[in-house]
């Protein structure tokens, strides 16, 4: 059998696995999916709320998947190998990683999927940061759409000043429309990072809303444009 048909038959595997576990830990819905590319590649720009993000993101999406993962998680061998195993590509913090951002272009124009967590780190408060611009540079190069994906619930399930999450929790995933690659483009990095981050407040406005749940207050300071690092 191909080398990459085993690992398309591993990584779907790997997503049942983690469907099964969503289903059992949490109440788990899902909305907006019909707005995943069928084909070609795409560029998934999430918030990031908890470890378990890139699961809550991909599990359920008939698409593969590829993630940024910081390269301090590759250095057990183990854990290492689990992490490419599922494509995920190590990247160095704090600092411009030329062959992680090469790699994810390929991926891209290979027409593969990538999800990001543009914030850069996860909320300390389940308010969304201003997204850091780099990604734009991704888009421009590859001529991708951008599809916006928030994640709520998953700050109240595993805040990161908690060790282990909380099982019973509902986690609301909902996939956005898709800005288009010529759109995306056409627009420098901070111009496409502020239209990203208001589309991604605006979903987790109306989410939280369609829970019955306070939303997110962001006109009351500017000290939410940023969270502080990991």
């Amino acid at each position: 059998m191909p080398v990459g048909r085993l690992k398309s038959i591993w990584y779907r595997l790997n997503c049942w696995g983690c469907r099964i576990g969503c289903v059992l830990f949490f109440h788990f819905r899902i909305y907006g999916a019909q707005n995943i590319p069928a084909k070609g590649g795409f560029l998934l720009v999430s918030n990031h709320q908890s470890y378990l993000d890139p699961i809550f993101c991909a599990a359920f999406l008939k698409r593969r998947m590829c993630f940024l993962a910081r390269d301090s998680l590759f250095a057990n061998w183990f854990f290492g190998w689990l992490l490419r195993s599922v494509n995920a590509i190590p990247v160095r913090r704090g600092q411009a990683d030329l062959s992680a951002m090469k790699a994810l272009i390929a991926r891209l124009k290979d027409g593969e999927a990538v999800c990001i967590f543009p914030e850069g780190t996860r909320t300390r408060d389940g308010r969304i940061a201003q997204l850091r611009p780099g990604f734009g540079l991704l888009c421009r190069r590859s001529e991708v759409p951008v599809v916006p994906v928030i994640v709520d619930g998953a700050f109240e399930c595993w805040p990161r000043h908690k060790k282990l999450f909380s099982p019973g929790k509902e986690i609301v995933v909902s996939y956005g429309r898709a800005v288009p690659a010529k759109d995306a483009k056409e627009m420098n990095d901070r111009k496409l990072a502020g239209l990203l981050t208001e589309a991604l407040r605006r979903m987790q406005k109306d989410c939280r809303v369609r829970r019955g749940r306070e939303p997110y207050d962001y006109q009351a300071g500017k000290e939410f444009g940023a969270n502080a690092g990991d």
